[in-house]
């Protein structure tokens, strides 16, 4: 941007004389700014942001290739919060005790260790359903969403032998104290599949972070932006948008890949490992 008033005019000087006396270079004079467009920007902003409540904004865009904007965060940014799209975070004060916490495992590999909880909604033909959510704490896989009107620990454990069929059993569920995850069907399921049932302590639902962020995810993403006329339809629209959170929802944590990428990457190494070394999983 050029300096005014510099004394081209005033004193009749030439260029290079006055961008010498006030210190400017000769660029910076002749720069004119050219004003970006950001129109279409914003308009891909505000469409993402109407489907993926809580969700990186940049990461979406950068997948998509839409305007080349692999460098530009802060502009991102700028129009993220002149459309008034930014989140308001409400930090609880933490009490001094919720600093002392027993370490966590270091996940290695999927299936070492799954969270399950509950979710609860209700459809417009009245009444309430429950929806049983399912995770891989390493790979962030959702990996059920099971909906009915009411579960039990046999449904749970219906569930359990479905994921079994699909991909094992793993070596630790992490749940709460609720009356179906303590269960005598689900304990005994679990003793006969050699699976180890993690409860959280009561009234501390931080014990299990993986899978309260992919319910606060889930209520917002799909339970709250969508309007169920029946279970049925309920289902369907849940089951569609954990297909989109499996195939096409990055998160930084694995290095900005789907869950479904980076299982299956993941698996690509795990089987390369054991093939060099002579072993068959």
């Amino acid at each position: 941007m050029n300096l005014t008033p510099l004394p081209v005019d005033r004193y009749r000087v030439g260029v290079r004389r006055a961008c010498a006396l006030v210190q400017q270079s000769r660029a910076g004079w002749y720069y004119r700014p050219k004003e970006k467009d950001d129109a279409p920007l914003l308009r891909r902003i505000e469409e993402i942001a109407a489907t993926r409540v809580r969700y990186r904004l940049l990461a979406d865009l950068r997948a998509a290739a839409s305007g080349g904007l692999a460098g530009q965060p802060q502009r991102v940014y700028r129009l993220y919060r002149q459309a008034g799209l930014n989140l308001r975070r409400k930090r609880p004060r933490r009490r001094k005790a919720a600093t002392h916490r027993l370490e966590r495992i270091v996940l290695t590999a999927p299936d070492q260790y799954w969270s399950m909880d509950f979710v609860a909604d209700a459809p417009f033909d009245g009444g309430r359903f429950r929806a049983l959510t399912v995770i891989d704490n390493f790979t962030k896989e959702s990996l059920a969403i099971e909906a009915n009107g009411q579960i039990n620990g046999a449904d749970v454990v219906e569930v359990m032998e479905r994921l079994k069929c699909q991909r094992g059993v793993p070596k630790r569920i992490q749940t709460d104290n609720g009356s179906e995850f303590i269960s005598l069907a689900l304990d005994r399921w679990a003793y006969e599949n050699h699976v180890t049932l993690d409860y959280s302590r009561p009234g501390m639902p931080t014990d299990n972070p993986f899978i309260e962020s992919f319910n606060g995810s889930f209520r917002d993403e799909c339970l709250n932006t969508h309007w169920f006329l029946s279970i049925e339809d309920a289902r369907q629209k849940i089951d569609s948008w954990r297909q989109d959170y499996n195939h096409f929802r990055t998160h930084s944590s694995l290095g900005d890949l789907t869950p479904n990428e980076f299982a299956s990457r993941f698996t690509i190494v795990t089987t390369a490992e054991f093939s060099s070394s002579g072993r068959t999983r």
